[in-house]
């Protein structure tokens, strides 16, 4: 079905997709999205850091509205600095899926995001955070893990490949837990059934839109979900093989501005 010139809502993925390695956004994205809300569209973070992880980046937006954070476990209201919606992942079932995938891989190390607008990113002893930007508190034992409740467990395998690790993750854990992968050496426990399309479609649910006006850009496996929602998909030049698989159209890099490329042609300067 060919895609409409203008859609009402535009759902951007952060890391990898509208944010440049650098962790920055790029005067051009800007200036884009500047376009987006001069148009009367809106423009919905759709992420899998928790929100506290995202709380500096809409800030640098200008959002006051809402945000899809923890993969679409957490649908939080930047204007009100709180959640509106959560889910938890069970923390004796997390532990026990952890259990299984390491049956599966052997060790593993893991970090949870815990749940709330200030909950903490803990990681235990041997994880390294993908992105050395982001806070995290190291704990003494695995354990640890488990003291408040989480929306997710990040994993990481010593010499497994993330395609990998995900592949005997869902072997593994089945119905437990739903398995993403989001980013480079960032594999997932969530919520059974939780994905960005629910947390999209929520979100969008309260701000009156539909599928059929939304235009979605991502560049990981995680996002599929959110593309099979949309009613455009738009992968990035830098995006994971899969998700270019399924997608509507791919533009150029995060580096390169790839969102501004399209949303440049889609909403042109009225000035």
């Amino acid at each position: 079905m060919a895609a409409p010139t203008a859609y009402a809502l535009i759902a951007t993925d952060l890391d990898g997709t509208l944010l440049r390695g650098d962790d920055t956004l790029s005067d051009r994205s800007l200036a884009a999205l500047a376009r987006v809300a001069a148009a009367g569209a809106t423009h919905l973070v759709v992420t899998g850091r928790p929100a506290p992880r995202v709380r500096p980046l809409l800030e640098d937006l200008g959002g006051r509205g809402l945000a899809v954070c923890g993969q679409g476990a957490q649908l939080y209201d930047a204007g009100a600095d709180r959640l509106l919606w959560s889910v938890t992942l069970d923390r004796e079932l997390a532990e026990t899926a952890l259990g299984k995938v390491e049956a599966e891989v052997g060790e593993v190390y893991a970090a949870v995001d815990q749940d709330g607008a200030d909950g903490l990113t803990l990681i235990e002893p041997g994880y390294l955070m993908p992105h050395p930007t982001l806070p995290a508190v190291r704990v003494g034992r695995r354990d640890d893990l488990w003291a408040e409740p989480i929306s997710k467990v990040l994993l990481r395998h010593p010499f497994l490949t993330d395609d990998e690790l995900a592949a005997a993750a869902r072997g593994a854990v089945g119905s437990l837990a739903t398995v993403t992968m989001s980013g480079p050496g960032t594999v997932e426990l969530q919520p059974c059934g939780v994905t960005k399309a629910t947390g999209l479609a929520l979100a969008a649910e309260r701000l009156g839109l539909s599928p059929a006006g939304t235009l979605a850009f991502g560049d990981m496996p995680n996002d599929i979900p959110m593309f099979d929602w949309a009613a455009h998909g738009v992968a990035m030049a830098n995006a994971h093989p899969e998700l270019k698989a399924v997608a509507d159209e791919v533009t150029a890099s995060n580096e390169d501005d790839g969102i501004a490329v399209v949303l440049e042609r889609l909403f042109p300067d009225r000035g």
